[in-house]
């Protein structure tokens, strides 16, 4: 992703560290109101109507709402076991500036989808908290998915699942609720989910960025790179310095004085191969 590479070297000061601590106490503050007065609520939520007459603080106050409203101990086991230690650890896979670039992005997306549906219903009043931060959160929990496929979690505290298994099991619920909605002839509220999750869209399908942050993918670059240096370039029983090593066969121009290199263009790095492995390797992405 070079666009979001740059805007990191230039911006990269401005990520705002532990942001995931931040929304969590964005859930607290929500979740207490919902308790002490439900209908304090009404004047926070992402209602565009409101916003066009003037209630603009609603474009701030709107992220207060919980992506759960079910009971205490749920919202507890939900921040202990989901949302903290998710986030901080996206955080730190991915630097304090994509991390909160990807969760301002959902934020903005989400701003925008509010007032596209305002404006295709005509106008009309959303009812209550129709936008709200449960799908940033789950966009979230697909990134962390998408950087840790094979990281086992235990589902219910029992049974030890993949994260990849469990993102694709919440995909497919999210694409039957969607397609619930449109038999309905609710397809407005598809507008939220996708506005919520655009971010992921985004960052994954049109750029595959993530997969780059898989610990295998790291193991791998790190070990070619080590492969690389000057004395993983070194002629076994020689002490001969080589200029090129293939990455897939290791042969170097020791080996074959007529042997051509070059670098893949296509790949994601700088990986250089022989003659008979640069048109038959599988691209580094």
């Amino acid at each position: 992703m070079k666009f979001i590479d740059k805007l990191e070297r230039k911006f990269g000061r401005f990520g705002i560290p532990n942001l995931t601590i931040y929304m969590i106490v964005c859930y607290v503050i929500g979740y207490a109101l919902m308790i002490v007065n439900p209908g304090i609520l009404n004047w926070l939520s992402l209602e565009p109507a409101y916003i066009l007459r003037g209630q603009v603080w609603r474009l701030v106050t709107w992220v207060l709402y919980p992506p759960s409203t079910s009971g205490v101990l749920w919202f507890a086991i939900a921040v202990l076991f989901f949302y903290y230690p998710i986030g901080t650890s996206l955080e730190r896979t991915i630097g304090t500036f994509k991390y909160t670039l990807y969760i301002l992005s959902g934020v903005i997306f989400t701003i925008l989808g509010a007032f596209i549906l305002y404006f295709l219903l005509g106008g009309n009043v959303l009812v209550g908290n129709v936008f709200s931060t449960y799908y940033i959160s789950l966009s979230t929990f697909l990134a962390y998915a998408m950087c840790y496929p094979d990281m086992q979690v235990l589902l219910m505290f029992i049974i030890p699942v993949k994260m990849k298994w469990m993102a694709i099991f919440y995909v497919v619920i999210v694409v039957y609720e969607m397609i619930q909605y449109i038999m309905a002839g609710a397809w407005y509220l598809v507008i939220p989910i996708v506005a919520s999750l655009l971010n992921f869209i985004i960052f994954y399908f049109g750029t595959k960025d993530f997969s780059r942050y898989n610990p295998k993918e790291v193991h791998r670059r790190n070990e070619f790179r080590r492969a690389m240096e000057p004395q993983g370039r070194m002629k076994s029983g020689s002490g001969s310095v080589t200029k090129h090593k293939c990455a897939i066969c290791g042969r170097t121009e020791l080996d074959d004085p007529n042997l051509e290199f070059r670098f893949c263009s296509r790949c994601n790095g700088n990986y250089e191969y022989c003659q008979d492995h640069l048109f038959t390797h599988t691209h580094v992405k």
